[in-house]
């Protein structure tokens, strides 16, 4: 008997990924997948468990899910994703009212664990392990020393490192071609822009991160996966592929060639559909001249560089397990800036870390003022189970953490809204997103625009009507006013 199953998604890029995965092979299974929990006999929530407010927001989705059983037809709660992964049978011990708590090497039978969910069995709950210990240390081995862990993203079929059985060809069939590549993915929303992974985990050890606990060590998926499913999502009226992992700057080192994504740049601009490409988190430590050449000298690939610096005292880098400094930072931005005049740049950073002084801090307010960065996230520091900072000493409380992160944000505010106003009278490539329904604009992101979090521009007609262009459009605009960090922009044919 058909069911239906609706994915909840929190957190980052990655996760939506990794949610589509889950939706394409449920539907490869005969799932009817729904946008409406309170219209699913299912409700897979996809957790976040990176910081602590995201953490609070995947239980109270959790919850608000657990409620429809009351109001909605919902009968099952299902919790999935990074949160349930780390904490596993301490998440389903204080939260009874998840149905199962399962981990990421549950995603490939994902179907048979909610068909027996749903006649009322109860699952073991997932028991968290360090998935760094899954894979080989040395990069280069991890792709030959036997059948890998599971890989939420990477389109990995049956068992981990297992060819798919005749009665998964067969379902897959009904999510790609039976005659083309297989991809095992299905969209969840109609958005113009997908985020498609590159890879997993991260061998980096910074000590306020536990991500690489509970995603494992770093693995790159293949140039020609990617590939494949740029062109799926291209077919699926995808104009812009947004590329998502823990450490783009380390994609390819395990297998054996560090310029391998400089040359996919280029074949993934080329796929029939992509109007645009764009790269996300850049590590400063890592990056390498012939990578920025690569992206500035590679027509459709965006203008837009995500790097994640995370502080600016180089003596609290260090203490973070980290490398650089003010100067080298700013050094690292005259690089891109002379290839790519007009970059949109985006970072985070951590305020409060334990040690932090006030120079510490006056080291950080010196780099954002002189940078000229277009988003800048501010977090206050929080332990993080499991993870090297959480035993350190000189731990600030929380109200210094909380007068120091208010500091920091309101000088951002005042800095990128003036980057922001530095921008009009420029030309930008915008991708028409969507129509505001609550002012009537057009809006888009430039390509120094990032989704969801780095502003959006506005389009309008010179006279300040609605220009007459579709969702999906690539429109050259030039921008006339800002509103914060947003942008208000004129297509160029109409603008004076």
């Amino acid at each position: 008997m058909s069911r239906s199953v609706a994915v909840v998604t929190l957190g980052c890029t990655r996760n939506e990924v990794d949610s589509e995965e889950l939706a394409g092979r449920l539907a490869a299974e005969g799932w009817t997948l729904v946008q409406d929990a309170a219209e699913a006999d299912v409700a897979v929530v996809n957790t976040c468990g990176f910081v602590e407010q995201a953490k609070k927001d995947s239980i109270d989705a959790l919850l608000e899910a657990n409620d429809l059983k009351r109001t909605g037809r919902t009968q099952k709660v299902v919790a999935v994703g990074c949160m349930a992964e780390r904490y596993g049978e301490q998440l389903a011990a204080e939260l009874p009212e998840a149905d199962a708590v399962l981990g990421f090497d549950s995603y490939t039978d994902m179907s048979g664990h909610l068909r027996r969910i749903l006649a009322g069995e109860r699952p073991a709950s997932h028991a968290p392990r360090d998935r760094r210990t899954l894979l080989p240390l040395a990069p280069a081995a991890r792709h030959t020393s036997g059948p890998a862990p599971s890989l939420p993203g990477h389109q990995q079929v049956g068992a981990p490192g297992a060819g798919p059985t005749a009665e998964e060809r067969t379902s897959l069939a009904q999510v790609a071609p039976p005659s083309g590549p297989r991809v095992v993915r299905a969209r969840l929303d109609g958005r113009p822009w997908a985020p498609l992974k590159l890879a997993s985990g991260c061998d980096r050890r910074c000590a306020f991160c536990a991500i690489p606990m509970f995603r494992g060590a770093f693995v790159s998926r293949p140039p020609q996966d990617v590939l494949t499913e740029a062109r799926w999502l291209a077919e699926r009226g995808v104009r812009e592929v947004f590329l998502v992992s823990e450490n783009t700057t380390s994609y390819g080192k395990d297998l054996g060639d560090l310029r391998l994504v400089d040359g996919l740049l280029g074949e993934l601009a080329a796929v029939e559909g992509i109007d645009r490409v764009r790269v996300s988190y850049l590590q400063p430590a890592e990056i390498r001249p012939d990578l920025l050449d690569a992206m500035a000298g590679t027509p459709g690939v965006a203008p837009y560089f995500d790097i994640s610096f995370q502080h600016a005292s180089g003596p609290l880098l260090r203490r973070m397990r980290r490398f650089g400094d003010r100067q080298s930072f700013l050094t690292l931005l005259e690089q891109v800036r002379a290839r790519v005049p007009e970059a949109g740049i985006r970072t985070n950073v951590i305020v409060g870390f334990p040690g932090e002084t006030e120079e510490d801090l006056a080291e950080l307010t010196a780099f954002l003022e002189a940078a000229r960065l277009d988003v800048v996230g501010v977090f206050g520091y929080s332990d993080e189970d499991g993870t090297e900072a959480e035993g350190y000493d000189g731990k600030l409380d929380e109200a210094t953490v909380q007068e120091r992160v208010g500091r920091v944000s309101a000088l951002v505010e005042e800095l990128t809204a003036q980057r922001a106003e530095e921008r009009v009278g420029t030309t930008v490539e915008v991708l028409v997103e969507a129509l505001d329904e609550d002012d009537g604009r057009l809006v888009g992101r430039a390509g120094q625009q990032g989704p969801d979090v780095d502003g959006v521009t506005y389009l309008q007609s010179a006279d300040g009507a609605v220009p007459e262009v579709a969702v999906g459009s690539l429109v050259t605009a030039r921008v006339v006013a800002t509103e914060g960090v947003d942008l208000v922009a004129v297509p160029c044919e109409e603008a004076p």
